[in-house]
């Protein structure tokens, strides 16, 4: 037992099984055994490699994307570029550099601001992002000031946030929490606390211990960026394997050295997810008057231009590297590999290709 495992099983000893909202926030986030406090997360030597560290294409179509929310405002009004949980500054590098030749105007008044808690996680971001712009670190979005424009990017940022279950049993649903038994850490059933008819309508009828998952922090981050770009102007996008249409089922996972693991395994030392259900999140966006559009991974890069910018970064170039290229263009956008399983949502005050197809045409990057 590891001291995030004891102290867990402390807690729970002390005030009883706990939520899997807050099992996860304190396998992820505790100050000082927190999954992202400690372990190296991204790339091959980490426990998961993300669409930034598959290829450089990724970035940089996320940029072509920020490149035409830009075109919205006026030449040289200062916009602020967030990122939300930026990793290792990889996807920031890519968006930041492909702006500076796409846009070089709107490029010199960008603000970058990085929302990031982990400070190992600062000085691996700080050396990727600073040779083209030295970001503001912030521990949470509400201490981003200003009024400025704000264009949001979060990259599986909202599978990381904590979320519930509840299990069915007859005609309600019971909150699933963590609690010991035989000296391990387990499921258990707390009282009722939603019925089959708190449910959201699409869902349908749902069958004995279906499992219903629900996540507060994730509506509550949507709900605010959405007043935040409608007030003060700008969009958001977020990136992130999950479902358009909600559902139920079991979706609470550990991910350890590129493997699934047990959830309960070494706390603090696994990955801790969840699919994330963007349809309730559209509809926070949409109830704030948002644009707002949803496809997939692949629809997302594809119509923003990878295969014509894979043509052209493998163009002359010798032939082992245009089939790594190759490679890297099916993993991002393969309906078998990443690309169906990862969606895409955007909303805000403006809403560029390819969500909104009148708007203007898309940048191409140079050679």
């Amino acid at each position: 037992m590891n001291a995030l495992e004891a102290k867990i099983h402390q807690l729970i000893e002390a005030e009883g099984p706990i939520s899997v909202s807050m099992f996860m926030a304190l396998c992820l986030g505790d100050p000082d055994h927190g999954y992202y406090m400690q372990q190296e997360a991204f790339g091959p030597a980490g426990d998961f490699v993300t669409a930034p560290e598959v290829s450089q294409l990724f970035g940089e179509i996320v940029g072509v994307y920020i490149a035409l929310c830009l075109d919205a405002f006026e030449p040289g009004q200062a916009v602020t570029l967030v990122e939300l949980g930026p990793g290792r500054g990889v996807l920031m590098a890519d968006v930041l550099r492909t702006l500076k030749q796409l846009r070089p105007i709107a490029f010199l008044q960008l603000r970058v601001a990085m929302v990031e808690t982990s400070p190992r996680l600062r000085e691996l971001q700080l050396a990727r992002v600073s040779p083209y712009k030295v970001p503001e670190f912030h521990a949470s979005i509400d201490s981003i000031f200003g009024q400025t424009p704000w264009l949001v990017i979060g990259n599986e940022f909202l599978d990381a946030l904590p979320f519930h279950q509840y299990e069915k049993r007859g005609n309600y649903l019971h909150e699933r929490l963590v609690s010991v038994e035989n000296g391990k850490l387990s499921f258990t059933l707390g009282p009722a606390t939603l019925l089959q008819n708190d449910l959201p309508k699409d869902v349908g009828p749902t069958g004995e211990g279906a499992i219903f998952e629900s996540s507060p922090a994730r509506i509550a981050i949507v709900d605010m960026l959405a007043s935040k770009v409608m007030a003060q102007g700008g969009a958001c996008l977020f990136i992130d394997y999950g479902h358009l249409k909600s559902g139920v089922g079991d979706t609470f996972q550990g991910v350890r050295g590129h493997e699934f693991a047990s959830v309960f395994e070494a706390a603090g030392e696994v990955d801790l997810t969840s699919h994330v259900d963007f349809e309730p999140l559209q509809a926070v966006a949409t109830a704030h008057q948002c644009k707002t559009g949803m496809t997939t991974q692949s629809e997302f890069l594809l119509q923003l231009g990878l295969l014509e910018r894979a043509g052209a970064l493998g163009a002359n170039k010798p032939l082992d590297m245009q089939q790594h290229i190759q490679i890297a263009v099916e993993r991002l956008a393969a309906p078998n590999q990443m690309g169906a399983l990862f969606k895409v949502l955007s909303f805000g005050k403006i809403l560029p290709p390819p969500f909104d197809t009148g708007y203007g045409a898309k940048p191409v990057l140079p050679q």
